[in-house]
């Protein structure tokens, strides 16, 4: 059958072909991950449309016979791009992924990109497929499940009491509030590659404004939970949770962050502990939590373990240089 690739836009597309490329995604999913809940209609055009500051996205569909039966997303920021590619199951193995990725490669080539990442589930087809093309492994992590129905919550009671007695933790539904913007941004901070921050830094709480207001456009309603240091007031830890309105039985464990100082006062345990005691009433809808964290996280791992959540499979980040790929795919 005839493939037309074409670009595309999510913010003016209509009803149907968003529709369209819901089916595939959720077709995609049953093959691959059939344990993951499907996605649903709410908020989904939000979803792909909405972005962080500084980003920008290009797109692309491939149609057979007026159907939609593939899509190319490349998501960029400064020189590089990450790629989202989606190809109907029934359409594998004809050569229309890569296509699809011949056609982003171009423009991103044109456009001054000059590497191209992709996150992939193990255990997938698109492992081989992207080791195929040259793309190496740049990271791996692992995904753990939790599973509601399955708490100890006594269990969960005890270790949310677990900090030491110079912190008081506090939740909070839809972000931090306007005063802890700013301590909340330079705690976040200690992520490796985050870059280094202070307490009264207006350009970091304000990129943190708009981060979690592009959160909640995209329909994904952020939870926290931080430890606040009493003497200081400063917020010495945090953890996030996402609910997502596209899936909202499975919401995302984000990032879990103790300021190095106030490390070893069994913080970590007692917010992520807290956090699901407060998201059994503010999201009862929510049957499953995942969580990603690296390998050698071991610290963590005891934790998310101790906690509940249990080890799904590998999560594997790819990449490519621009121009070695585009030679490859025009081979």
């Amino acid at each position: 059958m005839l493939v037309k690739l074409r670009e595309w836009d999510v913010r003016t597309a209509p009803a149907d072909e968003i529709a369209s490329l819901l089916a595939v995604l959720n077709a995609g999913l049953a093959v691959d991950l059939p344990d993951d809940p499907q996605w649903q209609a709410d908020h989904f055009r939000e979803y792909m449309a909405e972005l962080m500051p500084g980003q920008r996205r290009k797109s692309w569909i491939a149609e057979s016979d007026a159907s939609l039966v593939g899509h190319m997303s490349l998501l960029g920021m400064a020189d590089a791009g990450v790629i989202e590619l989606l190809v109907d199951p029934r359409r594998r193995t004809h050569g229309l992924g890569r296509q699809l990725l011949a056609g982003a490669t171009r423009w991103a080539a044109a456009n001054g990109y000059t590497s191209l990442g992709v996150e992939v589930p193990g255990g997938t087809p698109a492992v081989a497929f992207y080791e195929g093309l040259g793309f190496r492994l740049a990271y791996a992590e692992i995904r753990s499940v939790l599973t509601v129905a399955a708490m100890d919550w006594p269990m969960i009671g005890e270790m949310a009491e677990g900090v030491g007695s110079g912190y008081r933790l506090e939740y909070h539904a839809g972000g931090p509030p306007p005063e802890l913007l700013a301590s909340y941004a330079t705690a976040k901070s200690e992520l490796p590659g985050a870059g280094g921050g202070s307490p009264t830094d207006p350009d970091a709480a304000a990129l943190l404004r708009e981060s979690i207001a592009c959160l909640r456009r995209r329909g994904l309603e952020p939870h926290v939970v931080v430890a606040l240091h009493l003497r200081t007031g400063e917020v010495a830890g945090l953890t996030e949770v996402v609910v997502p309105a596209q899936r909202p039985e499975r919401a995302d464990q984000y990032d879990t962050i103790i300021v190095p100082d106030h490390r070893g006062y069994g913080i970590d345990r007692a917010i992520k502990a807290r956090m699901l005691l407060e998201l059994r009433t503010a999201a009862p809808q929510v049957r499953q939590v995942q969580t990603w964290n690296a390998p050698d996280d071991h610290a963590l791992l005891k934790i998310n373990s101790d906690i509940g959540f249990r080890p799904d499979r590998q999560w594997l980040e790819f990449e490519a240089d621009v121009a070695t790929l585009l030679a490859r795919l025009d081979s």
